[in-house]
């Protein structure tokens, strides 16, 4: 009898090993592992729809937000890089502005070429094959294509209703009958405005814009394309977006210059000595022009006091 106790005695004995504690302990590692196994299980199986999500966000943000492009072309020289031997500069092109405002002279914007522009400037041509074609044009759309073959980067320098032309005299674009200020353009080494080919004048017809390069001649642009029925200008409703920064190369990041031509030239600053004379001016002459009229005023009061007593 004795025998059976000191037998039975140990199996309930807690600190045991195989004793129900450890049995616990056991079953709690098997449900740590399950639940890991689990977790790992949710996250392949949830994989698809974050790449999906991912997808749609990313074809939200090009289409209308922004896009970043690449610059291959050297027509916008020295503003974009575009250069042979050199870095490609990327730019980010804002899709929004356009929405709210129409564009503007000096803006550096991307567009879709017209029929008669023909070739590609930025980006590579498609495939003749429309099953290849259909995947280059949906790998373009969710970024990790090239853009469109006919998609064009230039600047503004005339808007529907004006009429633009080269100033034969003053070698210099001319826009409704008076000179432009240009400080972005680049003339290639060996060249100048004394090489540029006359054109013009041309009206710019209502919803369209006259576009030329920075690198005036080294672009291929509206002059180019003037034998068409718009007279190389392109419709408003072409124009993707205002290309805004520079993002890569690092060393490159900037702003991109949107000087209006069509303005006024700003004159150069004085120093600052210089500049608060006007206001130093105003201040010194001030007190004189005060103490004269307070002087008349009080002579003016002495003899209307005068006339009233006599």
């Amino acid at each position: 009898m004795a025998d059976v106790v000191s037998s039975q005695a140990p199996q309930d004995d807690p600190d045991r090993p195989g004793s129900a504690k450890d049995g616990a302990t056991a079953d709690g590692r098997s449900g740590r592992r399950w639940k890991q196994q689990k977790k790992k299980g949710s996250f392949w199986r949830e994989l698809p729809l974050l790449v999906l999500i991912a997808l749609v966000l990313t074809f939200l943000i090009q289409s209308f937000i922004a896009r970043v492009y690449v610059i291959p072309s050297g027509s916008m020289e020295q503003t974009l890089h575009g250069c042979a031997g050199c870095v490609n500069d990327r730019v980010m092109v804002d899709k929004i502005t356009y929405h709210f405002r129409d564009p503007e002279p000096g803006d550096v914007v991307v567009f879709r070429g017209p029929e008669s522009w023909g070739v590609n400037e930025i980006g590579s041509a498609r495939s003749d094959n429309p099953v290849v074609r259909w995947f280059q044009d949906l790998g373009s759309a969710f970024g990790i294509g090239q853009p469109d073959e006919r998609d064009f980067v230039k600047r503004v320098i005339a808007v529907g209703g004006q009429t633009v032309e080269w100033d034969e005299k003053a070698k210099r674009v001319k826009v409704d009958g008076k000179l432009l200020d240009e400080p972005y353009v680049y003339w290639i080494a060996g060249t100048g405005p004394e090489d540029v080919r006359p054109f013009g004048p041309v009206k710019v017809p209502a919803g369209h814009l006259w576009m030329m390069g920075d690198n005036r001649n080294g672009s291929a642009d509206s002059r180019e394309h003037m034998d068409g029925s718009e007279q190389g200008t392109v419709p408003v409703d072409n124009v993707i977006g205002i290309a805004r920064f520079v993002v890569l190369p690092p060393q490159r990041w900037q702003g991109i210059d949107d000087h209006n031509p069509q303005a006024a030239p700003v004159a150069m600053n004085a120093p600052a000595w210089q500049q608060g004379l006007p206001l130093g001016a105003g201040i010194a002459g001030a007190f004189p022009v005060w103490w004269v009229g307070r002087r008349l005023r009080e002579g003016m009061a002495d003899r209307r006091g005068r006339h009233d007593q006599g």
